[in-house]
């Protein structure tokens, strides 16, 4: 008599192609390259700004940091939307990942930030409108990410999870305009008038844009795939349980 499996989730079952290990194993690559090649740029090619000293480079690691926090919250807003509308795990999983990501380059965001203000503006903060919702859409993820890891395992609280992570994405489109419609001291980088930024400094940033990008797409996909493997751990164990196969840990 063959002994039976239980059935898995067919959203956690799929195990990774060697197509899928090369792609990331290619990309792990290219993020390390890049950032070797984004150092080098910001440290060795880029320009000391006149004013700010050499406290400028901090703006090749700020930048960069709001706009993962930017992926990260989309990410997390699509996962989200994708999970209420099919109730699939590994879009459960996707999310988590992109708000784990929105927090940890927001926190980047929040300290560098007061870093280069203290030389800017004399002051390591100011209630600035961008600084402001930037810390609020940090907030937002980071209660995201509370109520992900205290509030449950069940259908009902992955759902109002799912809710949060698409009412965070709403705060980025004011983190964008908040300058513009606030008056605030934060500088534009990139305006109607081609921005303030040295032209000698553009190939730092850009590749520092696509190294922390890279990073970023690493992240999502180490923590989405740990997080299905461990829910696919926790089906397995559970079922184990119910077939009597293992006894359940007296709390």
């Amino acid at each position: 008599m063959s002994a039976t499996t239980p059935d898995r989730p067919p959203h956690l079952s799929r195990q990774p192609s060697n197509a899928s290990t090369i792609a990331f194993v290619a990309t792990v690559l290219l993020t390390t390259a890049l950032f070797v090649l984004s150092i080098y740029q910001i440290f060795f090619v880029a320009p000391i700004e006149a004013v700010m000293g050499i406290v400028q480079k901090i703006f090749y690691f700020h930048v960069p940091s709001a706009y993962v926090m930017y992926l990260g919250a989309i990410v997390c807003f699509g996962g989200s939307a994708w999970y209420l509308a099919t109730k699939n795990g590994k879009a459960d999983a996707i999310a988590q990942a992109g708000g784990e990501i929105a927090v940890a380059f927001g926190l980047i965001v929040i300290t560098t930030g007061p870093l280069w203000a203290r030389k800017a503006w004399g002051t390591y903060w100011t209630w600035d409108p961008r600084l402001t919702t930037s810390l609020l859409a940090l907030l937002i993820y980071v209660a995201y990410l509370v109520l992900r890891a205290f509030g449950g395992e069940g259908e009902a609280e992955r759902k109002f999870a799912a809710a949060l992570g698409i009412l965070g994405v709403a705060d980025l489109p004011i983190i964008h305009w908040s300058v513009r419609k606030w008056s605030g001291q934060h500088p534009t980088v990139i305006s109607k008038g081609g921005g303030g930024l040295d032209p000698r400094m553009v190939p730092a940033l850009l590749i520092s844009l696509a190294a922390f990008t890279a990073l970023a797409v690493v992240l999502v996909w180490v923590r989405a795939r740990g997080e299905i493997l461990a829910r696919r751990l926790q089906a397995a164990r559970d079922a184990a349980i119910e077939a009597g196969l293992v006894q359940e840990e007296q709390q």
